[in-house]
């Protein structure tokens, strides 16, 4: 299964009206496309970190490969020092060397995509969970050109091309997300985050699935929200008692497991951290029936982060 998500308050619009390419055709005589990603960067004076950070990573190599294609989103040197700095760190020299490759690959997608050719959505970076080959994801928003909710892409600074593929410039270090990561950063996901931090429950859940995990998190959209309040006479989230939502929010969640769809089993049960069951049925397309035996659409799978992976639905689960 994919990820097949597309939001329903944002298109996946191409942006090639927003970008602005610093490789026009009256710039072409100050690329040299016969560089490759590390050459270029190296030539780049603001990206003395990155490629610092990347010899220390020792991913000169691989992202010099010109057998492959790459799309970079390249930190800044201020970008850098103010990674460093909220993390304690004096220099990139001090980031230990695991974490850092980490840091490094989840800023690189494993294929060339050009400014024009970016749209909203879930994309795979060549970072990875844990120990398994699962590909860390990141969160693209056209509107404001925004990845995860806190890197900006420079519309200024795109399509840098190299013989490897092409580097777009970003204003911050793309942490690794966490599973509120996605949820934040998705505008189709804002009623839920209202919903795992509403003040009136025993505990922040955003909090809560932003800890150790793993968790494996179905999230109803806003649409899905929408159609819960229709369905319980309700004008607002406010409206649904704390215990209530407390309780349909933890039938979400699957702790101590990253479950992706590739595992998921024709007549699965599956337990939830509400101690409820709900089962899983994949003829015609992956579905959940709840345990009010209300059926729920799997929408988007897969979304990886690095405490465990997000899959989209249509429904709000209700427990029994």
């Amino acid at each position: 299964m994919r990820k097949l998500f597309v939001p329903v308050t944002i298109l996946a619009l191409a942006v090639g009206t927003t970008f602005t390419s610093c490789n026009s055709d009256d710039d072409d005589d100050d690329v040299d496309t016969g560089s490759n990603i590390v050459e270029l960067a190296v030539a780049t004076e603001d990206l003395s970190s990155l490629v610092a950070a990347v010899q220390r990573a020792g991913l000169v190599d691989a992202l010099s490969d010109a057998s492959v294609n790459y799309t970079v989103f390249a930190p800044t040197n201020a970008a850098f020092a103010t990674f460093l700095a909220a993390n304690n760190f004096n220099s990139v020299d001090d980031v230990p060397v695991e974490v850092l490759q980490q840091v490094l690959l989840n800023h690189v997608l494993g294929t060339e995509v050009k400014a024009a050719d970016v749209t909203t959505g879930y994309v795979n970076t060549l970072a990875t969970y844990s120990t398994t080959t699962s590909n860390i994801d990141m969160f693209i928003n056209t509107d404001g050109l925004v990845i995860n909710g806190a890197s900006n892409i420079d519309a200024t600074n795109v399509d840098i091309d190299a013989n490897n593929g092409v580097i777009h410039i970003v204003d911050a270090v793309i942490g690794i997300p966490l599973i509120p990561t996605f949820a934040v950063a998705n505008p189709d996901f804002s009623i839920l985050v209202q919903a795992l931090t509403r003040s009136d429950l025993s505990q922040n859940y955003a909090t809560f699935l932003s800890g150790t995990g793993p968790f494996t998190v179905f999230a109803p959209t806003n649409a899905a929200f929408a159609a819960l309040l229709g369905e319980l006479n309700a004008t607002e989230l406010s409206d649904i008692d704390a215990a209530t939502l407390e309780a349909v929010l933890t039938y979400h969640v699957v702790a101590g497991a990253n479950v992706l769809a590739g595992t998921l089993t024709e007549g699965q049960v599956v337990t939830t951290a509400q101690t409820g069951t709900f089962t899983v049925s994949l003829a015609g397309g992956a579905k959940i029936t709840d345990g009010a035996g209300r059926e729920t659409n799997i929408i988007a799978t897969d979304i990886q982060g690095s405490n465990g992976v997000v899959h989209a639905i249509d429904r709000v689960l209700l427990p029994q």
